[in-house]
Formats: C-alpha cells, sequence, structure tokens
C-alpha cells in the first residue's frame, strides 16, 4: 500500500477519535475534543468494541481461537484504528496519571538488577534449598547442590561440578554483578516507550504498531529458535539489527520481558497461557516478567483471580518477585526460576487459571478504559496481599521475593 494511502488512512481514523494531525510515527499528537472526559472516552471506547467484538467472535466460533486471532490480525483497519487510540491514552492521559506503567517496570528492573534485588532472591533461593533438606531430615546432603540445572551460588554463576553445563549456562542466565544493558521486550508495545531510557536495550513488538520504531510481530505465533551462544555485545548487536516484520527470536535472550495491559487483550486463557509460555523461553535463568493488567474494582474483589493467575504462572517456571494493587491496575513481577525452584502447587494445572471477569460475563468492564482517573491512589489493603499469598500448601519459604514496591 502506497504511504500517503496509509496516512490518509491514519488521518481518516483518528478524525473519528476527536484527534487531529495524524501521521504514521504519531497518531495520538492533538486531541480536538472540547474537554479531557471526552477525549478519555472516545479513544477508550474504540479499544473496548475490539475486545467486545474479539469475545464475541470466540464464543460465535466455539471457541476456535487460532481462527478468530486470524481473522482479527488480517483486519488491517481494526488493528490500525485500535494502535492509535492505545498511543493516544498511554501518551495523553496514563502517562500523567500517578499509576505509571512505564516508570514501575523502570524502577523495578533497576532495583532488581543493580540495586541488590537479584542478590537477595538468590540468597532466598539456597535459605530455601537447606530448609528443604533439613525438613527431610538429610542434613549431609546441605553440603551438596540439590538444582537439576546446577547449584546456584549467590552471585548467579554455577557451582565448580557442573562445567559440563557452564557454556549453556553462562550465556543464558543473569549472574551478579550486573553491568550490561537491560535487554527489554515489550510485547504489544505500541509506541516502544522504553527507548527514552539510557538502562535499556528495548525492543517493542506489536501485531499493529503505532510507531516506526516498533517492530510488527504477532507474538501468539513466534517462533522462538534455539538460544544464541554469544558474548552478551554480540546478543546487542544481533538485537539491534531486527528484520521488520519480527517472525522469529532466539531463546533465553532477554533480561526482562514487559506485558503491559497485554493479557486482557485476548479473548482467550488459552493465548493468554500461550503468552507466558513464550515469556518463559525468551528469558534468560533470573529474568523478570513483568505483568500490568487492569482492574478497577476495590479491596479483595479479584483477589481470587489473582491466586489462579500466580498459580498458572508459576506452574510455567517462574516465583512471584513483586506485587502491588493500585486503583486501576495489578502490578506484577516474576523471576525466571530452575524447574526444582518452582513452587508446585496441588492439583492439574491448565491455561483456565489465567482467567479474566470479562471471560464469564458480556457485562464485565475494562474498567481502566472507561474510568478517567482521579490522580488518587488506593493504600493496599492488607487483606489483597494476603489473599494473593494464601496458595495451596504455600509455606513461609514461598512468599514475595522482594518487598513490595509502595509509591507516594
Amino acid at each position: 500500500m502506497d504511504i500517503v494511502m496509509v496516512i490518509e488512512k491514519l488521518n481518516f481514523i483518528i478524525v473519528g477519535l476527536g484527534m487531529q494531525d495524524c501521521t504514521n510515527s504519531s497518531c495520538a499528537s492533538t486531541c480536538s475534543c472540547s474537554d479531557d472526559k471526552e477525549c478519555h472516552e472516545r479513544a477508550s471506547g474504540v479499544v473496548k468494541l475490539v475486545h467486545q467484538k474479539l469475545r464475541k467472535k470466540l464464543k460465535e466460533a466455539e471457541g476456535n481461537f487460532d481462527k478468530v486471532w486470524h481473522e482479527h490480525c488480517e483486519d488491517e483497519g481494526t488493528l490500525e484504528e485500535y494502535a492509535c487510540a492505545m498511543q493516544h491514552l498511554a501518551v495523553q492521559h496514563w502517562a500523567k496519571q500517578p499509576e505509571d506503567r512505564i516508570e514501575w517496570c523502570r524502577q523495578v528492573c533497576i532495583e532488581f538488577l543493580m540495586q541488590g534485588g537479584l542478590k537477595k532472591a538468590l540468597e532466598k533461593d539456597e535459605r530455601t534449598r537447606l530448609f528443604l533438606l533439613a525438613k527431610d531430615s538429610n542434613l549431609e546432603k546441605c553440603k551438596k547442590p540439590s538444582h537439576s540445572n546446577g547449584s546456584v551460588n549467590t552471585n548467579g554463576s554455577l557451582g565448580a561440578h557442573d562445567e559440563e553445563h557452564m557454556y549453556t549456562y553462562v550465556y543464558n542466565t543473569i549472574t551478579l554483578p550486573f553491568t550490561s544493558k537491560i535487554r527489554l521486550l515489550d510485547v504489544g508495545s505500541c509506541y516502544n516507550p522504553f527507548l527514552k531510557f539510557d538502562e535499556f536495550l528495548a525492543v517493542g513488538i506489536d501485531i499493529s504498531p503505532a510507531v516506526d520504531t516498533v517492530y510488527k510481530c504477532d507474538f501468539l505465533n513466534l517462533q522462538i529458535n534455539p538460544p544464541l551462544q554469544l558474548a552478551p555485545d554480540s546478543v546487542n548487536t544481533f538485537l539491534r539489527n531486527l528484520q521488520n516484520p519480527v517472525d522469529f527470536l532466539p531463546g533465553q535472550c532477554f533480561h526482562v520481558v514487559v506485558f503491559s495491559l497485554l493479557l486482557s487483550y485476548f479473548p482467550s486463557p488459552y493465548q493468554r497461557w500461550i503468552c507466558c509460555q513464550k515469556a518463559q523461553q525468551l528469558l534468560q535463568m533470573n529474568g523478570l516478567l513483568l505483568i500490568i493488567t487492569p482492574d478497577s474494582s476495590h479491596q479483595n474483589k479479584h483477589a481470587d483471580m489473582m491466586k489462579s493467575w500466580r498459580r498458572a504462572i508459576e506452574c510455567l517456571g517462574f516465583k512471584r518477585y513483586r506485587y502491588i494493587k493500585y486503583m486501576h491496575m495489578h502490578f506484577i513481577a516474576f523471576r525466571k526460576v530452575s524447574n526444582e525452584q518452582c513452587t508446585l502447587m496441588t492439583g492439574d494445572f491448565n491455561p483456565d487459571l489465567l482467567y479474566i471477569p470479562q471471560d464469564f460475563s458480556d457485562t464485565a468492564e475494562e474498567c481502566i478504559f472507561s474510568d478517567v482517573f482521579t490522580g488518587q491512589s488506593d493504600s493496599d489493603d492488607p487483606s489483597i496481599l494476603e489473599g494473593f499469598n494464601e496458595l495451596p500448601n504455600s509455606n513461609d519459604y514461598n512468599e514475595c521475593e522482594g518487598d513490595t514496591l509502595q509509591w507516594d
């Protein structure tokens, strides 16, 4: 399609939202609405309508999410309209509010990798190992490593006995001290907000990028190739020279994967599970999966859902590192761990654990796309944090690894 035609089409879309002066690199530069609330409602209406249509089509297709998703990815008009609306909401509305998704991600990454968070997590892993050995009344094993992937020292490196695994481990595990750029994959990036931070080598991907700095990529169908056995600088060079569109990525090459308002986009729990599984494959050992998901409910209304999400994601090879509930969103950080470090839950795991309220009710509202933020933030209700920790067979050593990050 000719670039002039693309720009004209996008301008037509944004005029319908009440936004003007749209170009392919900036879908949300100016708004002609009479007030902020009207502007928010126009853009959020586009987003909500797309989500509702996806859920409706999934029901009509009797759960055939592959068919629904394929048709959605072929609908360029809807994708472009959605991308422009999301960028407008993010830049013109959400970025001005105290619940800053991007800054939360940045602070968690810096604290974890550069300010002692990972070191504390690794020390806790070792205490857990000793606790379990003592619990089994086999104190002799306290002198021996117990992990199938090798024992982990508090600097993140392997024990000397694991020399046969050292080559793979060194290149695909985050170790301390951490001195390189933080390789971050922002899935559903829209406009790649992490590019402005010097700490990151940010790769943004989206099925319909709103700016040229985001690669076009269908994450659900992304091919994960074998890990690169390269030094960090070479991996950085590889990521800086990706070809657009991105159809494949090497496994275990990112330090951080971000799902910001991503999982609730998908109409099927199985699609959310696929995303989390791919994140686990793309992360280096000890890497972070950061999830932000909308929820304007107060107190512990959806505490059961958060417990269910935690169980599902930890069963994929993660351990929760941090959690906070704001007025409009849940912020959750998970650390990738070895199989034997995973929290083992009773009962069968299935993707349905990654449910959202909209899966069961057509009237359930995605309030983050409806409410105009008031600039206020709830302090965490203790019952929420307590409910999130109360999982089947969870013990003291399974509690959140990091302190809950509070915002003033």
